[in-house]
């Protein structure tokens, strides 16, 4: 018997709803997602909110937006922008997020969605009494090989899940100024890199409710390894490991009592699979999928959909489901040793 696959249900990128996006914030991630979104989707993101207005214009410029504001809650309240994607950095996403729920705008706030699960709460509780949609950017979470892995879970076609390992690791210089090593902006290897290990594995097998982890923090606060073992609401064990000290494949394994999945790329972006059962293996792959983050695309088209629809929480990544990884961070921060 020949293994077969789900189709992807991944967001069309063209053809459906097209939202005017505002954009808070004018790095790295920003530009990789107005590119993405111009190059690839009917969406357009019309303003930009920068701490300057000459950052602004100067992002503006590059990417290909209408205009610049040196003033976000100007930019949110614009009737001109549907949607608001929060890009700042992590200690900024909770004032951003409440700044465009407060607007009354849906608003996609890139991961993490909080520093801490009191922060993801008042974020969720605000865009509950608000009636609008807020999501965490866990954008992985949307792109094709994903939407194909968690049908072939919800088919059974690995039987019951038992054990999921996720490895998501890229080499920091420590000693350079920047985001990743600055405790004033939630620097570290959990809180940015390792939310992907934590997240696929909890999307194999369910909300941790026990968590044990090991590794190495700075005395400010900033970790540098970790390496976490949980058990699922489900009773699915699981391990997860980050690290600023090393780089990684960032592969992606769940096991069951039928079978595998295992990612054969960095499970971060997009990625082929291997499934494996005892008729056989099979790899899929889509060489149409975009590759690296204009795989962002796919993640604005969903919400998108969402908005269009009234939805205010994601089927595929809930307030719930971001709430949970942060509560597992939490848990092993707590356990590392201090260096």
């Amino acid at each position: 018997m020949t293994l077969t696959f789900p189709s992807s249900s991944a967001a069309a990128l063209r053809g459906g709803p097209a939202l005017r996006w505002g954009v808070i914030g004018a790095g790295e991630i920003a530009g990789d997602f107005t590119d993405a979104l111009h190059s690839l989707t009917d969406q357009r993101v019309v303003a930009i909110a920068s701490r300057s207005q000459e950052r602004a214009d100067a992002f503006a410029r590059r990417h290909g937006v209408e205009r610049g504001h040196d003033d976000a809650a100007a930019m949110v309240a614009s009737p001109d922008v549907d949607v608001v994607y929060v890009a700042t950095p992590h200690t900024r996403h909770r004032p951003d997020a409440l700044l465009a729920i407060s607007a009354g705008k849906p608003v996609l706030i890139e991961k993490p969605m909080a520093v801490s699960t009191a922060e993801a709460d008042e974020i969720a509780a605000a865009a509950r009494a608000a009636g609008v949609f807020a999501a965490e950017a866990l954008w992985t979470r949307y792109l094709p090989h994903m939407t194909v892995m968690a049908q072939l879970l919800a088919d059974g076609a690995i039987g019951d899940v038992r054990l999921a390992t996720a490895e998501v690791a890229w080499a920091n210089d420590l000693t350079a100024p920047g985001r990743m090593t600055d405790p004033a902006l939630g620097g570290g290897a959990l809180l940015d890199i390792g939310v992907y290990a934590a997240w696929f594995t909890q999307f194999a097998g369910g909300h941790p409710v026990e968590v044990r982890a090991s590794g190495t923090t700075r005395a400010d606060g900033v970790d540098l390894e970790a390496a976490i073992v949980t058990r699922s609401d489900r009773g699915v064990l699981a391990t997860a490991a980050t690290s600023l000290l090393a780089t990684s494949p960032g592969r992606g394994t769940i096991s069951g009592s039928a079978g595998s999945l295992r990612t054969l790329e960095n499970l971060v972006f997009p990625a082929s699979f291997e499934l494996a059962t005892d008729e056989g293996t099979a790899v899929w792959s889509d060489p149409a999928v975009p590759t690296g983050r204009r795989g962002l695309a796919y993640e604005a088209t969903a919400v998108a959909g969402f908005v269009a629809e009234g939805v205010t929480d994601s089927p595929l990544h809930s307030l719930a489901d971001a709430r949970s990884v942060l509560a597992t961070i939490e848990a092993a921060r707590a356990q590392l040793t201090v260096i």
